[in-house]
């Protein structure tokens, strides 16, 4: 955008001639500041499509719509066994003390056991007589125990062993009470509504468009009149400074429309102020730096294409709000599914092959039931009914809402064309009055108040024109967004019988 829409050229006190005096100076800095950028010609329909494509919460919203169907490809194969590879390495030393002396009672008790039976046996087989028997006993259990006393108390044992083992596991769900289908229909939903959002999202860019491309097109329809205000009435006191010094008119009558003159300036300087506003943001959504010549006009469409009762039917249908709100409906009626399934049971295959040269291998069934955790399921499970009756509320008072602006938005299209019908009227009826004001001056029949009454009245007719065609065109947005059809929006700009303000 050329710097100069931007430059405010501020004055210590107000000087009335400023713009005349200076205007010859201005032409080289104009020259100088044009270069600097160069006219792009935009209509609304170029400005929609650029913002579409290239603005932040467009490709914001993409990104969201692509993560939304990538996890809901992600869950597709959730049913199919899950199979992983598994590699332990391992490599370890433990040192313990092993007592010995349960050992050493043992080998006792067993010795001494079964040196008495084999005595017995033999002293029925010789004949030897019980001190004998005795003798041989008690010497043998003696050697023994003195054997036995060579063994430590405690011995200690220290362990090494290093090694790598690789397997292949797998787990397939069997039976897990519909919490697969559930997850999975959860995750295509949400898809689902992220495409809405998406929709949703693009309406909001679309009607942020209409606002401000058409009220750059207002504050220029405002800063034309109140630049041909403002040369009107330097003609006019350009004409009564002639007048009085040929003394036709007083001076009292000359500073009148020098009065009027400087009004107009200063309306002329805060209009400038505006419309300078207005194409900056406009120039900001469009990320747009050259200067733009905007070329689609504020229109008024002077009849209803659509009557307010099949827009009343049919917008469920279109409204990517209401389609949204019940998804978060079927949503939540997943949920409560989810957390009924929560109490049932889940059952399971599983598997392990070792890699390792032992091919050691498992197979078996799991099965799995919730006894105790803390968490009350069937609390839970009544929660989740809750909440889906809220969201199926919600969508009914959404409904509602919808239904109001859609009333309100048609309403006010409809005053705005009855309104553009009587401006148009009263305009002609203006123009007469002013050539009318203009000719009992010049006849010395009227006075500077008249003409300067009537310019003001006309030029109030202009302006409250371009205002209420922007105020249509607000009302016709507002109207197809809540409806859910914005995207026909530039089909409204031609059709038959439509008024343009240029």
């Amino acid at each position: 955008m050329p710097l100069l829409q931007f430059l405010t050229i501020k004055q210590k006190q107000h000087n009335p001639h400023f713009f005349g005096k200076n205007k010859l100076a201005l032409i080289p800095l104009c020259l100088c500041l044009t270069q600097l950028g160069h006219t792009q010609e935009l209509s609304y329909n170029d400005a929609e499509n650029t913002v579409l494509k290239h603005s932040y919460s467009t490709q914001a919203s993409a990104a969201l719509q692509q993560a939304a169907n990538l996890n809901a490809d992600a869950l597709k194969y959730l049913a199919l066994p899950r199979v992983t590879f598994n590699a332990i390495g391992y490599s370890f030393r433990t040192e313990s003390s092993i007592p010995l002396n349960s050992v050493k009672d043992s080998i006792k008790n067993s010795f001494s056991q079964g040196l008495t039976n084999q005595l017995s046996d033999v002293q029925s087989q010789l004949g030897l007589s019980d001190e004998a028997v005795k003798a041989i006993n008690s010497g043998t259990q003696e050697a023994v125990g003195r054997g036995v006393n060579l063994i430590p108390n405690n011995v200690d044992v220290t362990v090494k062993d290093h090694g790598f083992t690789p397997s292949i596991s797998m787990i397939m769900p069997l039976y897990t009470g519909g919490l697969i289908r559930t997850t999975q229909k959860i995750a295509q939903l949400q898809s689902g509504r992220s495409a809405l959002n998406d929709q949703q999202q693009q309406n909001i860019q679309r009607f942020e468009v209409i606002q401000n491309y058409f009220n750059v097109q207002l504050q220029q329809q405002l800063f034309n009149v109140a630049q041909h205000n403002l040369n009107t009435m330097q003609r006019h006191l350009d004409n009564a400074v002639k007048l009085e010094k040929q003394g036709f008119i007083s001076q009292g009558q000359r500073m009148q429309f020098e009065v009027a003159r400087n009004t107009a300036s200063r309306a002329l300087e805060s209009v400038q102020i505006e419309r300078s506003n207005s194409l900056f943001v406009l120039h900001n959504l469009l990320k747009q730096p050259d200067d733009l010549q905007l070329l689609t006009p504020l229109f008024i469409n002077q009849h209803m294409v659509q009557d307010l009762s099949s827009l009343l039917q049919s917008y469920p249908q279109q409204s990517a709000l209401i389609q949204k709100m019940q998804l978060d409906s079927a949503i939540a009626e997943q949920n409560v599914k989810l957390q009924n399934v929560a109490r049932k049971p889940s059952i399971y295959a599983f598997g392990d092959y070792g890699l390792d040269k032992h091919h050691n291998w498992i197979v078996g069934i799991a099965a799995r039931y919730n006894l105790f955790s803390g968490i009350d399921a069937k609390k839970k499970a009544e929660a989740a009914e809750f909440e889906h009756q809220a969201v199926e509320l919600s969508t009914e008072k959404s409904k509602q809402e919808i239904e109001n602006i859609l009333f309100k938005a048609f309403s006010s299209m409809q005053r705005c064309q009855k309104t553009n019908a009587l401006l148009q009227q009263d305009k002609q009826a203006a123009q007469e009055n002013l050539r009318i004001q203009n000719l009992s001056f010049k006849e010395g029949m009227g006075t500077p108040t008249q003409i300067i009454d009537a310019e003001n009245a006309l030029n109030a007719i202009r302006a409250e024109e371009a205002m209420n065609a922007y105020q249509y065109i607000l009302a016709l947005a507002t109207l197809l967004q809540s409806h859910g059809s914005l995207d026909q929006f530039t089909s409204y700009i031609t059709l038959p019988n439509t008024v343009y303000i240029r």
